[in-house]
């Protein structure tokens, strides 16, 4: 996951943070070669402490315990930090990967997660209880998990927002 599109993300090491994995999707690939098909499998799995931080990656191979164990690996490498405040997201926002759009907005205590199979692993990862989501285009568990963190890594933490600005807190949400 390149973050050069996302110059206020911090990426974070996963010594010390107790991580747990969700296996988002399982697809059988198979080759056609002279001597027939040959099958192997990717998996695609989220990771996160539920707090904050989360990460996702692909592993491909011919166990599906192997490609599990690879797309953990993956996603280890690969965890940032998003802002979550209060158990949802600070703002709207609209994450889009190859065919796949999704949309998130935030959601008062109590609201729950609203969201579809791949975007829901991704959200319960980063720690957010309240949110509405709706996922357009592509269903492909892999864009749809692209989506999501593209949307997430375009959020803003309020009080950078208000540093950047040079104003108070309040004026931030309250313009």
């Amino acid at each position: 996951m390149s973050l050069n599109n996302y110059p206020h993300i911090e990426r974070v090491r996963p010594s010390g943070l107790e991580l747990k994995d969700r296996l988002v999707g399982i697809q059988r690939v198979s080759k056609v070669t002279k001597g027939g098909r040959t099958f192997s499998f990717s998996a695609i799995v989220v990771v996160g402490n539920e707090e904050g931080v989360a990460g996702y990656g692909l592993g491909k191979s011919n166990e599906v315990t192997e490609a599990i164990t690879k797309a953990i690996e993956a996603a280890k490498k690969s965890l940032v930090r998003v802002p979550v405040l209060k158990g949802t997201i600070p703002h709207e926002q609209f994450g889009k990967f190859g065919g796949s759009k999704v949309f998130m907005k935030p959601a008062t205590s109590g609201t729950g997660v609203i969201a579809g199979g791949a975007i829901r692993a991704v959200l319960e990862s980063v720690g957010i209880h309240n949110v509405l989501s709706k996922s357009k285009g592509s269903s492909n568990p892999h864009n749809v998990v692209k989506a999501t963190f593209d949307a997430l890594l375009k959020l803003r933490d309020p009080k950078q927002v208000a540093r950047e600005r040079g104003v108070k807190l309040e004026k931030v949400f309250n313009g």
